[in-house]
Parts: C-alpha cells; structure tokens; sequence
C-alpha cells in the first residue's frame, strides 16, 4: 500500500444528466462533474478549449520593451545568442528561439551552458564568449530571472540583454536588464504564472510576430514537449498548446522527434503527454545530465532523419549510461540511510555522486521515505545539489529560510538546486530539519479518488476510450483515479523477474486484469482470495491485435471495513451493483442473531475489526446491513461513534417482518435495478 489514507466519495455520485443526454457516457460524465463541468457548454470548453485560450503577450511585464528590441535586431541584421538551460524546457526553448530568429535572417548563436563546467543560469564567461563572437543582444530563455550580477557584467560589455524566465524571482531584485520577462516578476499581471520556460519565450515570439496562430502551427511540439517535460499545469493556455503539440507530432513529426521514437519502439501514431514524459523527455535530459545538452538540440534541429538517426542513437546510449549512474547512486543512497527511516528530510552528502544524475534519486527517496530530500555531490571544499519536494513542503521558501548557510540556491517550490561549501552541510542539514518541524507540509498525502465505480458497464470499452477526451493529462489535469471497492483478489502474478504484478480482481460476476509496476507480491498488502479496495486508471491494453480494458494500478489494499462499514450506518445505502452481494438472506439474519445472543444480547468492539470479532460467515458490511434491518424492526439497538460499534438485543411481542423493513425495501430496490441493467446489457 502506498497510501495510508484514501479518500472515497461516497454516497451518490453525480452524473449530469444534461452530459449524459449530450452523449457523454457516464464514467466521463462523472469524471467532467468532479472537474467542475455539469452542463456541455461547460465540458466543451474543458475538453475542447481552442485559439480563444491564448492570451495576449502583451499582458507581460516587460514584453513589450522585449518585442520591439528584438524587431530591432531583425529590421538591423544583428547578431543575437539565445542562451537557454540544460533540461528539456531550456533545451526546446533555446531551439525555439533560434529556429525563428534564423527562418528571419537572423545570425544565431545558440549557447546552452554545460552542467557540469558552467552550472545552471547565466555566468560572465559565457557572455565574453558571446560577445566575442559578434553578439549585440543577448535572449536568456529559462533562466536569468537572479542574473543580477551577469546582467551588470552584459552592459559592460555593451550587449543589450533580455531576460525570459519563468522561474521565482528570489529576493526580488530584478537584473538592471533591456527587458526582463517573467510572469512570476513582482507586479506582473500576467495571469497564467504556470507558463513553462519556453511558454514565456513563445509568448515573446508571439509579440514579435503578431500571428500566434501561424507561430503554433510551426512550433507547437516543442512549447509543447517543453511544457509537458517541466511540469507545467496543463490548464488553460498550456492544456491547448500542449494538446496542439502532440497532434503536431502525430501528423508531422520532426525529423529528431521520429528518429528519438523509431530508436526506442515508440511511434508518432498515438502521440500523449505521458510519451513525451516518459520516452522522449528522459533521452533529451539525458545528454543535459551527462554534460552535452548541445547534442539534445542539435537532434530537435536536425532537419533530415539522416542527420537525425545518429544522434538519437547516441542519445539513448546517454540514458541507459544515466539509468545505471542513477541505480549506482540509489544504492548508496540506500547505504547511508539503512540505520531506519528517517523522521524528518533526508539531506545526503557524498563524493562522486554524478551530479546531473543525483535529482533523479532524490525524486526515488523522497517518494519511498515521504520526505522531502537533498542530496549533494561534494567536490572540493564545495558541493553542488538537487532537492525534491513532497506532501506539498516547499523547498523554496526552506532554502530561502536556510540561506545563511547556502552560496546560492533557487528553482520552485517542488523542486530546487543549490550550492555549499562543504564545511556548512551539517549546519544546512540542522537549519533544515528545524524548519520542517517549523513549517511541515500541509498533511500526509492522501490518494484522492475521482470517482467510485458502481456499475461494470463503466469500464467497458467505449467508456473507457471515451477517457481520452480528456487529454493531455498533467499537473492541474491529472488522469482520473478510478476506485474499486469491497473486490476479491482473485489472482497475483508476478511478471518483470518479479519487479511487476498481473491482478485479476472480480466484483459481482465482473472479472478484470490489472497490471501494477515496481510493486512485488510481498509488498501488495493482502493475499489471493481477501478482498480489497483497488484505485486505478483503465486503459486499452493492445497485445498481438487483441484489444481488451486493462486496469492500470495506483495502489490497493485490504478492504477497509471501517470505512464501508462507517458509510452504511451514516446511512448511505450501497450502489446497485453492491446490493447483489450485499443484500442479506435469511441465514444471514439467523447468524447475526444467534450472535448477539451467544454474547449476551449485548456487544460492543472497533468497527474496524467487525471481521474478526463480528459474525462467522457474514460479510462485515452485509451484517451492518443486517443490523439496520434489525434496528428499524425493532429488534436490535445501534450506536456507533469514534470509531466503535455498541450494539444491544431487544426482545418485542410478534414476530418482525425484516423483509418490510425500509433498508431492505431500498436494497431489493437497488438489486432490481441492478439486475436489470444487467439483462439489457448482456
């Protein structure tokens, strides 16, 4: 179980009915309803937002000083360098910025700085190179927002310097720059402060050229893929410029693009968010890791797949290389800290660790210890950092909170770097923790479930097709997590040399397949044949032409009893399909009864653990159930509170009809209903 605490909705769950009479199946309806979209007007613009999202660039601070210095530069013939930074949105706004500056006859000097030599930002030495090489104006894409020093230094060189940043703006002291853009600036009135890098560097585009529509048709892949790769929210502007990038890459995938795919089993055909996440970003962040970001832009420019195939090649050689890098560090990593788990951040200090490798495996620690974690590669009398975030603790304001201790830090409140002298990292490491226990994170991360699934014929094939409306998925539009409540854990097979699991879970006649990655059979927490609570994503799973609904895992667990229990007696009735298990028989009443009378008419336990103490052969839920029937006939007595069940036996003159008693007038209800839609469907 990777969540301790999962929040269910229960209850009924509302389907518009105007979204259903649109032609919208119920699954997506209610998953639109969870977004705040019950009428079709509503759910259109969601799904289908189009030009009309795009807001004007000129609401940018700065911009437009930034658009008529860069006409300037192109109605004059000068020479400009575009310096962007080492991961997938500075590499893809570097390409950006330069592929448009040169289709107007621009000379362009493209510089992306080495992580490894040069660190991440603008630094003195790259601008005397620059200038060196002719530059009168210099565009920082991605970074620059805390180059108050380098921009001093670009005019004494006498270079005009735009700053396009998307970054926090530390202390707040902007660089006495030509133009500084970045819609997180102090005063900025730029609405979307979730731009990514090469979202603000598009918006500059935008403003130079006047014909967003025309910029997007040629460049929308790599704001896109750019946007996609740094996390951006994919709401509003981004969600249609994202959703734009990958039909651009569907119809006409460039060069680099294709050749990245064809190496590594990928294909243009069914272009998502979660293949640029996960196959196309970690190849181009790999040669930003290792230390030549250059040949990542060098593929996205190629304008031929000749030119292309070799470095796509050498790009996944870098990622494997990175792959076994970050296991190395991982299992050291591991190393230091078997003394137990840690009760506050993880900070990490060693030598050797590669340090364009090591924010990976500061991601893996901190996800499997639920702290936030720095980890530092020391070289010298200095080291150099990555830190991530979790349960929504804000690694920015800490760092700034802890920058007596630092040289120099910055990035975003999930994810920063830093440097230090190596004689302050056991003051950072206490000045730290302190502040965790200061200010923690808002509460343990609870696994929130969009919707609860109360009828099979939700995860038929249609319903679950239809879910692709709802893409790109992202931050700020998450894939729904799906809920699967009260299921019996039919089978476990481990698959990947045991790393992965094949599930069969079956629900009231319903059977269905699951997968679950990096998760082994005796990490699953609950056995074949117990029941289980399972939160997924359904995908169409393809395999040799055969297409079938595959449950994609975010976690599970043993039924929590407690929980459907506690619903019952708040009185929520079970879904229809629910009631076909759930609906009591007469030896489940004659159980319960004889029960409470072996106990002496009186008994009383946690709800909790109703399964070990309450009635053999009953189904928790179901004796609740039994229970409410009883109570309402005037046979039994219920009380429930903090968590505990008190129940008492009452004697009364006749004989009870529990048949007639309300919750099981509402049951065989519910059970017809569900037998009926069962008969239309089959």
């Amino acid at each position: 179980m990777k969540y301790r605490k999962w929040n269910i909705p229960h209850g009924e769950q509302e389907i518009p009915g105007a979204l259903v009479s649109a032609g919208y199946p119920p699954l997506l309806a209610a998953v639109l309803a969870r977004r705040g979209c019950v009428s079709p007007e509503e759910a259109d613009a969601f799904l289908n937002a189009g030009p009309e999202s795009l807001l004007p660039p000129g609401e940018m601070a700065g911009m437009e000083a930034a658009a008529r210095r860069v006409r300037r530069a192109i109605d004059r013939g000068e020479t400009v360098a575009v310096y962007g930074d080492y991961d997938v949105d500075g590499i893809t706004s570097a390409c950006l910025v330069t592929s448009y500056l040169s289709s107007r006859g621009v000379k362009c000097v493209p510089y992306i700085p080495d992580r490894l030599c040069e660190g991440y930002g603008l630094n003195a030495a790259a601008l005397d190179s620059v200038a060196a090489q002719g530059a009168t104006l210099v565009i920082t894409v991605d970074c620059g927002i805390t180059a108050v020093n380098e921009a001093a230094h670009a005019k004494e060189l006498g270079i005009d310097l735009i700053i396009t940043d998307h970054h926090e703006c530390g202390s707040g002291e902007l660089p006495d720059a030509y133009a500084v853009v970045d819609p997180k600036r102090p005063g900025c009135p730029y609405p979307n402060k979730g731009l990514a890098g090469v979202g603000v560097a598009f918006k500059l585009l935008c403003a130079v050229d006047g014909d967003a529509a025309s910029l997007l048709d040629r460049y929308a892949d790599l704001v896109g893929a750019g946007t996609v790769a740094d996390v951006m929210p994919l709401t509003g502007e981004n969600r249609y410029i994202v959703r734009r990038g990958l039909e651009l890459m569907e119809r006409s995938p460039r060069p680099g693009v294709a050749a990245l795919l064809n190496r590594c089993g990928g294909s243009p055909r069914h272009m998502t968010a979660t293949t640029v996440g996960f196959t196309i970003a970690p190849r181009l962040n790999a040669a930003g890791r290792l230390g030549d970001a250059g040949l990542a832009a060098r593929l996205l420019l190629a304008g031929s797949l000749a030119e292309a195939e070799p470095l796509a090649e050498e790009l996944c050689r870098m990622n494997r290389e990175r792959q076994e890098l970050e296991h190395s560090i991982w299992e050291q990593a591991q190393g230091l800290l078997r003394r137990g788990a840690p009760d506050g951040p993880i900070v990490l200090a060693s030598e050797g660790w590669h340090q364009g490798v090591i924010g990976i495996a500061a991601s893996r620690l901190a996800e499997e210890f639920r702290v936030p974690c720095v980890m530092i590669c020391l070289d010298g009398g200095m080291g150099k950092c990555s830190c991530r975030s979790y349960g929504g603790f804000n690694l920015y304001d800490a760092l700034k909170a802890c920058s007596g201790c630092l040289e120099g830090f910055g990035g975003h409140a999930l994810a920063a770097g830093l440097t230090i002298s190596r004689d302050k990292v056991d003051d950072f490491r206490r000045a730290f923790a302190e502040y965790y226990k200061k200010c923690p994170p808002p509460a343990e991360p609870t696994l929130e479930c969009d919707v609860r699934i109360d009828d099979p014929a939700w995860l038929d094939m249609a319903s679950v097709e239809a879910l692709e409306r709802l893409e790109p998925y992202g931050t700020g539009n998450a894939k729904p997590t799906m809920c699967l409540t009260g299921a019996v854990l039919e089978r476990v097979t481990p698959i990947g040399g045991g790393s992965h699991l094949k599930l069969r879970l079956a629900k009231g006649g319903a059977e269905f397949d699951c997968v679950m990655f990096s998760c082994r059979a005796e990490q699953l927490g609950a056995r074949e044949g117990e029941r289980v609570d399972a939160a997924f994503y359904p995908q169409i799973n393809e395999y040799r032409g055969r297409r079938s609904v595959q449950l994609l895992m975010t976690d599970l667990r043993a039924a929590d009893t407690a929980d459907e229990c506690g619903t019952l007696l708040s009185g929520a009735l079970p879904c229809a399909w629910d009631s076909e298990e759930l609906y009591p028989e007469r030896r489940d009443f004659v159980r319960v009864w004889r029960w409470l009378e072996r106990a002496g008419g009186r008994i009383e336990g946690e709800l909790a653990g109703l399964g070990a103490w309450g009635p053999e052969g009953v189904r928790p839920a179901k004796a609740v159930l039994c229970l409410l029937a009883m109570s309402e006939s005037g046979l039994a007595e219920i009380a429930s509170a903090g968590g505990r069940l008190r129940l008492t036996a009452l004697r009364r003159e006749g004989k009870a009809d529990l048949e007639a008693s309300p919750v099981m007038a509402a049951l065989r209800e519910r059970r017809e209903e569900y037998r009926g839609r069962r008969r239309k469907h089959d």
